[in-house]
């Protein structure tokens, strides 16, 4: 695809990675055949090359409107149209320069912008476990649009953590809503590394990956998260006490992996950026190394038959499949993917259950439809995101598969 740069844009480390982006794409339309937002709508403007052709002229220097802002915002970044796209266009990299090029030229509606506040600043805030709390309390009362963003308080085993020490170690990022929505998915993770022999440590330092505020339009707001969180992992990392930063929401995962790209035009964070990636693994990365460590120790399995969700952070972000599949597997599970579909978003991603819900909850109903025929016992996945939007739609247990693990090594 040919380009002609704006003057404004010229030149400029955002300017200059979109171009090389876009001249990658050669109109295809591959990537409509596996857009969500494309098979509920229709819209040539809501799938990818549509969406790559209206940031195109933005970058050319065509004003941006507020239709442009809303194509452009009803895209998940699920990034299934990077797995399809047979140019290696690096879609999700270019739709968020686009995206912040747009909000940049086009004033959101007040009330827009006032939900958009409240979720960058509430979600990262200190204040959200206690406000959590409030909310389970008055929980029977919620209408049911709210109750289905409050789980059920955690019982006593989500906090129980391991003590023991080992002579390998990791960091593992607790995330910022992930310790007060889902204690036990840290807890589990913790007590199955322990088992293999691994300790967890946590840097209380850290906080937020940066995704939320990135991807609601606070780009300096989502670089310092990850100045952050490089500072508070740096110690560690440093003196060599930790083997890898271990990510067991997936969202995370595909951010923090994104650091060095990130952070490469700051002098002073790029070199430490690219090392934190390098060493940042999703805890199924591990699994290989895991298996052999519990194989012996998994006595029985309360839920034998599963059904497996995989994030698009996972397998399109970073890029991993069938990994969850084959460690649970071979340590005795029965676990399957949809028949159809699987690779399709369920509609999380991240705060676009909030913003977009009637495409959220589209593909969400799209996806259970998808996994009913497994009629599994539980329904797992990697991803805090996607494991409390799909139970807001069905009774079948929804849970992350290191918890599954977990409570097998407890019997």
């Amino acid at each position: 695809m040919q380009t002609q740069l704006a003057p404004e844009f010229k030149g400029t480390p955002a300017g200059d990675e979109a171009e090389a982006i876009l001249r990658k794409c050669v109109h295809c339309g591959f990537c409509t055949a596996t857009c969500p937002t494309y098979q509920l709508l229709g819209d040539e403007l809501d799938g990818p090359r549509g969406r790559i052709y209206l940031m195109k002229q933005v970058l050319e220097g065509h004003a941006p409107t507020r239709k442009t802002q809303i194509h452009l915002d009803r895209c998940l970044t699920c990034r299934n149209c990077e797995s399809t796209c047979p140019s290696g266009v690096d879609y999700g990299h270019l739709v968020e320069i686009g995206r912040q090029i747009v909000d940049d030229k086009v004033t959101r509606p007040a009330g827009e912008r006032a939900v958009r506040w409240l979720l960058k600043e509430g979600l990262t805030s200190a204040l959200f476990a206690p406000a959590l709390k409030v909310g389970q309390m008055l929980r029977p009362l919620l209408p049911p649009a709210l109750k289905h963003k409050v789980p059920a308080p955690a019982g006593a085993q989500a906090h129980r953590w391991p003590t023991r020490n080992h002579p390998r170690a990791v960091l593992l990022l607790a995330g910022c809503v992930q310790p007060a929505m889902m204690p036990n998915i840290n807890s589990a993770t913790a007590r199955v590394l322990d088992a293999a022999g691994i300790r967890t440590l946590v840097a209380d330092e850290a906080g937020c990956c940066g995704a939320i505020r990135a991807h609601l339009g606070d780009h300096e707001g989502g670089l310092a998260d990850m100045r952050r969180n490089i500072d508070a992992w740096w110690p560690s990392v440093t003196a060599g006490k930790v083997e890898a930063i271990v990510m067991n929401a997936s969202g995370c995962g595909a951010t923090v992996k994104d650091y060095g790209h990130a952070l490469a035009h700051d002098a002073a964070y790029a070199d430490k950026a690219r090392r934190i990636s390098a060493l940042t693994k999703d805890l199924s990365e591990l699994l290989p190394d895991l298996v052999p460590r519990l194989k012996d120790k998994v006595r029985r399995r309360r839920h034998t038959h599963l059904a497996f969700h995989p994030p698009c952070t996972l397998q399109h972000g970073m890029q991993l499949r069938g990994g969850v599949e084959a460690g649970l597997a071979e340590l005795g599970f029965d676990v399957q993917l949809a028949p159809r579909e699987s690779h399709l978003c369920c509609g999380s991603a991240g705060t676009y259950s909030v913003l977009q819900p009637e495409m959220a909850y589209a593909l969400r109903d799209r996806k259970l439809e998808q996994l009913a025929p497994l009629q599994a016992q539980v329904i797992v996945s990697a991803n805090i995101g996607c494991i409390q939007h799909l139970q807001s739609g069905t009774t079948t247990p929804v849970r992350h598969w290191v918890e599954v693990v977990d409570e097998a090594l407890a019997d």
